[in-house]
């Protein structure tokens, strides 16, 4: 392996090069020192970069308070778990929050580094870990957030998702086998029938397929997002079992971290590497690394429903059970909400919670008898299950009141631009709205209806912040990524432009008219 990474970074960049003199894994070993010398005394590099192996995020805008990603394999965790996020974040005054990501996980804020063995030390007590979660290595892994309660799902992907997460991450201990890929990776494993993974963005994507009437998957690869490029996932023209996925992630893993671009970190995402070798090479190098053939792809997949956003009461496949979808605004929990919503599915569930891509939130197993107490709860005003259409669909990422990546703030500006704009319209269907700081795409605006990508413009002479707009993404069956319709928009000029555009294409009417 070693030799193979050596000679694809002969011209290393400065990422490689610090990789090379050592591994991110291996701070995990130097949290105590950290936590004595301080976040000022601290290695750059180590402080800056390292940490994010652990899944912990320096961030310039909030000198000494850092972000922590935690992996949330299927975006399952229990109300025990969610009562210690909570204790954690609570302490840190008005930067103690959490946000729900698109990769249905959780990131908690304000954090000091001088609590990091402590906070290690409670989310190992409480079965969490947040390691290999940030810089290059495979993130939060995605699955369908009713997977288990669907009567319709054909496979519950979650026990193979925490395979492929244990063999990642060494079941949580870390894992030097897979902690210097090129880049950053993204695995989904999608058990129904509507897409709810967004296959199409993932590196690796698994697909409910029947082949011979055997169940198993067939498997995409290439999606990404990046500032350079943006592509679609692509068929591997391959059907696994469900027993030989675990083994296919190593082996397309194994190929990338050996074979990957690492000159240009703009072109070192996996299918860069499928387009300099070509599909049937890539995929002779993956059956190699697996010591065995794989099947074509079944001809086609189950993927043959809209996607859904689970927002709302449903009945489970367990007789006499439900599930209710809450709507987060833009993803934000606070300390309060976190205890509260632990509360709620231990007294109405058996304490287990799903989060969603779209930064929701699920509490399952509420038997019948007690479902209308639970819908009077008073938290159901702030976290709804019948949100207004525009505020339902609205996702963003954490902007630069957080993110010193982003070029804009987004989750605040994002509310509050499209409270007003449902003040003035009558919709007579949801638009999926997303806002993204920047390039990176964390808020996925490609396959947004409205895509709303952070830029700096220049507004009356001076810089502003602004927006590129993106239009045309599907989701669910037969998904398809937007592109850029517009540039530059400065974001104290957009209302009027996001007003005209639900009205010629998503059958928006002025509220005014519809009073006529």
């Amino acid at each position: 392996m070693t030799s193979v990474i050596s000679n694809q970074s002969s011209s290393k960049n400065k990422f490689e090069k610090f990789k090379a003199e050592k591994d991110g894994l291996m701070v995990k070993n130097e949290l105590d020192r950290f936590a004595q010398v301080g976040w000022e005394a601290m290695d750059e590099t180590d402080r800056d970069h390292r940490l994010k192996w652990v899944g912990v995020f320096f961030r310039p805008v909030t000198p000494g308070k850092f972000m922590l990603r935690m992996r949330m394999p299927s975006g399952v965790l229990n109300s025990h778990q969610m009562r210690v996020l909570a204790e954690i974040v609570q302490r840190y005054g008005e930067d103690g929050n959490a946000d729900i990501t698109t990769r249905q996980n959780l990131q908690l804020r304000g954090i000091r580094i001088e609590d990091i063995p402590d906070i290690f030390d409670r989310l190992k007590a409480a079965d969490m870990t947040s390691v290999q979660s940030g810089m290059d290595n495979v993130r939060n892994i995605t699955a369908s957030p009713i997977a288990g309660l669907d009567a319709d799902e054909l496979i519950d992907a979650r026990e193979l998702v925490q395979q492929v997460q244990d063999m990642i991450t060494n079941s949580g201990e870390g894992n030097p086998e897979f902690t210097n890929l090129p880049r950053k990776f993204n695995i989904a494993i999608e058990g129904g029938r509507d897409n709810s993974v967004h296959a199409e963005i993932n590196d690796i994507a698994f697909v409910p397929a029947f082949k011979d009437e055997v169940l198993g998957f067939n498997v995409l690869v290439g999606g990404f997002f990046s500032a350079k490029r943006c592509a679609a996932a692509i068929p591997l023209n391959a059907w696994v079992s469900p027993e030989e996925v675990v083994a296919l992630c190593r082996a397309i893993l194994e190929v990338y971290r050996d074979h990957g671009l690492r000159a240009n970190r703009q072109k070192a995402r996996l299918m860069w590497l499928i387009d300099e070798w070509g599909m049937d090479k890539f995929r002779a190098a993956v059956v190699e690394q697996m010591g065995c053939t794989l099947q074509p792809a079944a001809p086609e997949d189950e993927i043959d429903w809209d996607k859904r956003d689970h927002i709302g009461v449903y009945p489970q496949k367990q007789a006499g059970l439900n599930y209710v979808g809450l709507h987060v605004p833009i993803g934000r929990l606070y300390a309060p909400d976190m205890f509260e919503i632990a509360r709620l599915a231990e007294v109405y569930g058996n304490g287990e919670i799903r989060l969603t891509v779209e930064q929701n939130l699920i509490i399952p197993n509420i038997p019948d008898s007690r479902l209308d107490a639970f819908l009077q709860e008073p938290i159901l005003e702030k976290f709804s299950i019948a949100p207004t259409p525009l505020v339902r669909s609205l996702v963003s990422c954490t902007g630069s009141q957080f993110c010193n990546f982003a070029l804009i703030e987004t989750k605040n500006r994002a509310l509050s631009l499209i409270k007003e704009l449902e003040a003035e319209l009558e919709l007579s269907r949801p638009i999926r709205v997303h806002w993204t700081g920047c390039p990176n795409s964390c808020g996925q605006p490609q396959v947004a209806d409205i895509g709303l990508m952070g830029t700096k413009v220049r507004k009356d002479g001076k810089a502003a912040e602004g927006v590129d707009i993106y239009m045309g993404g599907k989701v669910g069956k037969d998904a398809v990524l937007g592109s850029c319709v517009q540039k530059g928009i400065a974001c104290d000029d957009l209302k009027p432009v996001l007003r005209e555009l639900m009205i010629a294409h998503f059958d928006a009417k002025p509220k005014e008219e519809t009073m006529v």
